[in-house]
């Protein structure tokens, strides 16, 4: 990718994500180069590009931490396997930063694959990571051990979606959990990455019952553990919050929940969360981007699916703003938090010496210019760059 022309951005009300008030922005190289209450003044030699925002909301680009960015699915033949998503399923819905996976196929689909599309997505200018391993152990990985992909494979920042209390996991043992977790850390402590264990819950009754077991009988740290789709039970999500309490990191989805179904949407999830008193910082929302979302029957056979779409970050924000909380509160979920937890340097704040990853929202609260690293992906809501087959 290019580095980004010197860029001007005039009359911003910055989130960042705690609110700055007006301000203007100069972006150059991809970072924020300066940042203060006054116009600056630019020399016309410079040439710089400048948007006025006019008063609207600047907040960090949105890190989406669980997409399939290789595709998922696959769960009701191979006819069922999702295609990749485009660079504009993320851009358009204001996340600039993703860290990809591996779900219920991680036989077909493996981390060469996957990886491939993590470096094209960064081709096209998007900043983008990956998870080892999928639903099943042994983790699928490209070194032999998850120590090894963390600790010598770039991108690869832990381990996940490990499934558990699912049907479809490999019905890990606590010594199982243990092993894997612990490669996690030592090859997060080897390489200054995050070393986290990303964690797929089912609808099963056990729900985090092994994650407890696992933190009451070892020395790992609470924040080695992250589980996610803690939402899709009410009962779940109450164990999930509990954990928080003891310093895991919990992660919200942002898929559909019809009427009277025993789950929390991803916009109650948050609320219930932030007012449960909990740590406001162990919490985030991400989409599931590009996975399969199935409902099976009795017989654990998939009854109909839908497809997980980033989009539902910028609808799920959209909503919270809409019932009332205040921007200030809702962002970190989806901005400061992820960043935080996965060490993904630059990102989840706006802030000198950070990275160009901006999202203007319009008067509706749904992205309309949307920046990565300083270069334009949407103005106006209209998409200006799309990935190589995109249409």
């Amino acid at each position: 990718m290019t580095e980004s022309p010197l860029l001007l951005l005039r009359n911003a009300d910055v989130h960042a994500p705690e609110p700055l008030g007006h301000r203007h922005l100069l972006i150059g190289g991809g970072k924020v180069v300066w940042m203060g209450p006054n116009d600056p003044g630019l020399s016309p030699s410079l040439a710089a590009t400048t948007v006025d925002l006019q008063g609207q909301r600047l907040v960090p680009g949105f890190v989406d931490a669980h997409v399939h960015a290789s595709g998922g699915g696959g769960e009701a033949g191979h006819a069922t396997r999702v295609p990749a998503p485009g660079l504009s399923r993320y851009t358009r819905a204001g996340v600039t930063s993703v860290v990809s996976l591996l779900g219920t196929d991680d036989l077909a689909r493996g981390m060469p694959e996957l990886l491939a599309h993590v470096y094209g997505l960064r081709e096209q200018g998007l900043s983008a990571w990956a998870w080892c391993g999928g639903y099943h152990l042994p983790s699928a990985t490209l070194t032999g051990s998850v120590r090894g992909d963390i600790a010598l494979v770039e991108p690869i920042i832990g381990v996940g979606e490990l499934a558990l209390s699912d049907h479809r996991s490999s019905q890990p043992t606590l010594d199982e959990l243990l092993r894997v977790a612990s490669e996690a850390h030592v090859g997060g402590l080897m390489s200054g990455k995050a070393g986290v264990v990303h964690l797929h819950l089912g609808d099963g009754e056990r729900g985090l019952d092994l994650v407890r077991r696992a933190l009451d009988t070892s020395e790992l740290p609470p924040r080695v553990f992250q589980p996610t789709h803690v939402n899709r039970r009410k009962a779940l999500f109450e164990e999930a919050i509990a954990l928080a309490r003891g310093g895991s990191h919990v992660d919200i989805t942002a898929f559909p929940v019809d009427e009277g179904e025993d789950a929390w949407s991803a916009e109650d999830a948050l609320l219930r969360y932030l007012d449960s008193g909990a740590p406001p910082q162990r919490v985030s929302i991400s989409s599931d981007g590009g996975g399969c979302l199935p409902v099976f029957d009795a017989e654990g056979r998939v009854a109909r699916m839908d497809v997980g779409d980033s989009g539902a970050l910028a609808t799920t924000l959209q909503g919270l703003l809409a019932r009332g909380l205040p921007l200030a509160r809702a962002l970190p979920a989806f901005t400061s938090n992820p960043a935080t937890l996965l060490r993904l340097t630059g990102k989840g704040r706006i802030a000198v010496g950070m990275d160009a990853d901006l999202v203007a929202l319009g008067d509706d609260g749904l992205p309309s210019h949307v920046w990565a690293r300083g270069v334009a992906m949407v103005a106006q809501g209209t998409v200006l760059r799309r990935g190589m087959f995109e249409h």
